[in-house]
């Protein structure tokens, strides 16, 4: 049975992009996923993603297309990706987020299944509260919340600093965005979108 999985992410520099093309490479070795990959509006004015050298970055993902609210409606799982700011989520994915409101009255996201996945500048920059700050808007669409089980082993680790959390996987980003997402964080995020897959699969069956 197919099942319509979306990935719908924000990133400025690029992080994010590559964790979400690793989630959506995971949920498509389930059989029968149906994986879409889409990024949310942008905000921040030209001339100043320009100057901080996100234009150039972002360039590498313009081929993504937009999300529009309504869409989500479409899915059966939705793995949200957003990058830190302060503690929680950015702004774009916050006034994305804030225009699903007719979804919400008609229940349209009642029973789907939602993760979040995230990056933060610094290995104590609050990815953890980011990840369980995004679950409130989930539950409150009625959306059934998937993080990652320690059966991922890499959670685990501590050969290296790196991010990976149960409530779902992150990357590290440094003060300055030059840090990239290292091996272990990109499986973590292919462990979350099978995972996710294989739940939302049971679930669409039955069984």
């Amino acid at each position: 049975m197919a099942v319509k999985i979306q990935v719908v992410f924000y990133s400025m520099h690029g992080h994010l992009y590559r964790m979400a093309e690793a989630v959506a490479e995971g949920a498509r070795r389930v059989e029968g996923a149906d994986v879409a990959l889409f990024q949310v509006p942008e905000l921040v004015p030209e001339e100043a993603l320009e100057e901080s050298g996100a234009k150039a970055a972002r360039a590498a993902f313009a081929h993504v297309p937009v999300m529009e609210p309504g869409r989500l409606a479409e899915a059966d799982a939705i793995l949200f990706g957003t990058p830190t700011r302060f503690g929680n989520m950015c702004a774009q994915m916050r006034n994305f987020l804030d225009r699903t409101t007719r979804l919400w009255l008609s229940g349209a996201l009642v029973g789907k299944v939602g993760s979040v996945f995230a990056s933060t500048a610094s290995q104590h920059g609050g990815q953890e509260t980011t990840i369980t700050s995004f679950h409130t808007t989930l539950l409150h669409h009625g959306m059934i919340i998937v993080g990652v089980p320690y059966s991922e082993q890499r959670l685990v680790q501590m050969d290296e600093i790196g991010g990976g959390t149960p409530y779902g996987a992150t990357t590290l980003a440094g003060a300055d965005g030059s840090r990239q997402p290292s091996a272990i964080e990109l499986e973590i995020a292919r462990f979350q979108g099978r995972h996710v897959a294989e739940i939302t699969r049971r679930l669409v069956s039955g069984g």
